[in-house]
């Protein structure tokens, strides 16, 4: 056996790992980081295989199992939140590793505004409402449904929450801490890319979508002299 033979590993988040030589494939094998139906490229053989293909890992190799959904969850449920839709059902698997199921009864706060900010928030079910009071007054600034994702900004500048969120309705959320977060970018960057890329796209949305209505408001008030 040629121990000195070495391999790249595609992982659960479509991104390859290595190269490590024939020992370490086999500590990966023992930890279940490589399954039978792993994809492994031999560098001397140029060719990718499965692992249960590879004489060297044969016997060792456990078999490939269902992929196992935390908290019951499924692919369908998962890909109801919008910046979710097009991971992978190993994807999402792993992405919710990093995550931590909330629920939230009708009434109760989320998180206050001024509180400091800690964690993004994605919307299982349920509906909630951004609000912020003055003189006794609620200004309602958004809602909240299923797909919804909110918070997020905590993630990048742990910046004082700007409105409270409360639960208009009991609802379910993942969370995922700004430590967690971090972590995902780490361990799992080729994960961490597409989630990134993705709420990317949704935040600009959101920010053009208020610039029109900024540009409505000032077009409406510029036609009516005295105000």
């Amino acid at each position: 056996m040629d121990r000195h033979k070495s391999y790249f590993v595609w992982g659960v988040d479509d991104a390859p790992y290595g190269p490590v030589e024939l020992s370490a494939l086999m500590e990966w094998v023992r930890d279940g980081r490589v399954l039978a139906d792993t994809w492994v490229f031999e560098r001397t053989a140029c060719n990718w295989r499965k692992a249960s293909e590879i004489s060297e890992l044969q016997g060792q190799l456990a078999m490939p199992c269902s992929v196992s959904w935390r908290w019951g969850l499924s692919p369908g449920s998962l890909r109801r939140i919008k910046i979710l839709a097009n991971l992978k059902d190993a994807q999402l698997a792993h992405l919710v590793d990093f995550m931590e199921l909330e629920e939230i009864l009708q009434h109760s706060l989320v998180f206050n505004q001024g509180d400091v900010g800690d964690a993004m928030y994605l919307v299982l079910g349920g509906e909630l409402r951004a609000r912020i009071t003055m003189a006794g007054r609620e200004t309602i600034l958004a809602t909240f449904t299923a797909g919804d994702f909110f918070g997020d900004m905590a993630l990048f500048d742990n910046g004082p929450r700007s409105a409270d969120v409360v639960a208009n309705v009991d609802s379910s959320l993942l969370k995922i801490s700004a430590s967690n977060f971090y972590r995902l970018i780490r361990e799992t960057p080729a994960l961490a890319t597409p989630f990134l890329q993705a709420t990317t796209r949704t935040l600009s949305a959101r920010i053009r979508a208020g610039n029109k209505r900024i540009s409505q408001i000032t077009e409406q008030f510029s036609g009516h002299p005295g105000y």
